[in-house]
């Protein structure tokens, strides 16, 4: 089997879902203009986007320090932002998600981003994508 290209993030360089979204225009799609939040995120996944179209592996060191960075502050942020400017009938589920968050329930933004790269990887939803996660 063919080694698969591979990129590398560092937890460490980023504390907030927007900075996370800088580390992956740089690494993964330099130059490449996209919309920044989690769908557009899991549309690079499936390539097209200049990711190699037969898959690829992400590293993503110091791992830890972003489960810490990208957990639940960071997660009532996004919530707080998304309440303000989603539509009227998604209020009500945004803001339990936001309650949620509040109380250290539910996935955080880290849990997010791990389960969308996951899902095009091996036993995901979209494994054809082959992509592999290694936390590091």
């Amino acid at each position: 089997m063919k080694d698969m290209a591979g990129y590398e993030i560092d937890g460490g360089t980023f504390c907030t879902l927007e900075e996370f979204y800088g580390a992956i225009s740089r690494t993964l799609i330099p130059g490449v203009d996209w919309g920044r939040n989690l769908d557009a995120f899991n549309d690079i996944l499936r390539g097209g986007f200049g990711t190699p179209e037969e898959g690829f592996v992400l590293r993503w060191k110091n791992s830890q320090r972003s489960r810490e960075r990208l957990g639940y502050p960071e997660t009532v942020r996004q919530l707080e932002q998304r309440l303000r400017a989603c539509h009227s009938t998604s209020r009500p589920q945004v803001q339990k998600d936001l309650d949620d968050a509040k109380t250290q329930v539910g996935p955080t933004i880290f849990d997010q981003l791990v389960a969308i790269i996951a899902d095009h990887g091996p036993g995901g939803g979209q494994a054809g994508d082959h992509v592999e996660l290694r936390l590091e």
